[in-house]
């Protein structure tokens, strides 16, 4: 199938600079905000999880599609994830929490959806750290097997926003959907491919 095979040089910093739309957006909105932190916390909370299956969205997307470079976008997306992530833990530490230290660590073992966020971010840190082509070459086939940690960390992600919301859970419930989804057809892919390899006609 002809189609994007080549990334353009634009298209990086163009993804970088969409994602950060939504930043700008909630930074813009906080002098109207009832509760400034409430907001932002909100709005990096949601765009980190969004950012996150965004990432995973694109290996079906480039099969399906048979453009091998949209590969390149997983790159960015998952720094932009990891990057809403962070500003969200940060605010939580800062803002919210103070660095009360203490007052955190009993957040951790007595709330399990800050319990699953800490989780997910702690799981995300090492493939933010090693996302460069340096680290790639480094690990080599051990980068791809690192790197299969973002599904425990979307799943963490899921629960951490399906926990924290106490009356209307249709979003949170569309979120862990789509990423079942997402994960559903990597196993149908992986089941199609080793049902193939055995069947008979190959033999």
């Amino acid at each position: 199938m002809a189609g994007l095979r080549h990334w353009p040089r634009w298209a990086t910093p163009l993804t970088w600079l969409i994602g950060l739309l939504p930043l700008g957006s909630a930074l813009w909105r906080l002098g109207e905000a009832v509760n400034p932190v409430e907001l932002l916390t909100r709005s990096t909370g949601t765009w980190a999880l969004t950012g996150l299956l965004l990432t995973l969205t694109i290996t079906p997307l480039r099969q399906l599609s048979g453009w091998p470079a949209l590969w390149h976008l997983r790159r960015p997306l998952g720094l932009l994830a990891f990057a809403y992530g962070l500003i969200h833990l940060l605010i939580y530490l800062l803002l919210d929490q103070q660095l009360d230290w203490a007052e955190i660590g009993r957040d951790v073992f007595k709330r399990p959806f800050i319990t699953a966020g800490m989780a997910g971010f702690v799981l995300l840190l090492p493939l933010a750290i090693t996302s460069t082509d340096g680290w790639m070459r480094r690990l080599k086939r051990r980068w791809g097997l690192l790197h299969r940690l973002v599904y425990p960390a979307a799943m963490l992600a899921v629960l951490h926003d399906l926990w924290l919301v106490k009356k209307d859970l249709t979003e949170p419930l569309i979120y862990a959907a789509a990423l079942a989804l997402l994960l559903g057809w990597r196993l149908w892919r992986r089941w199609h491919s080793a049902f193939h390899w055995h069947s008979p006609e190959r033999k």
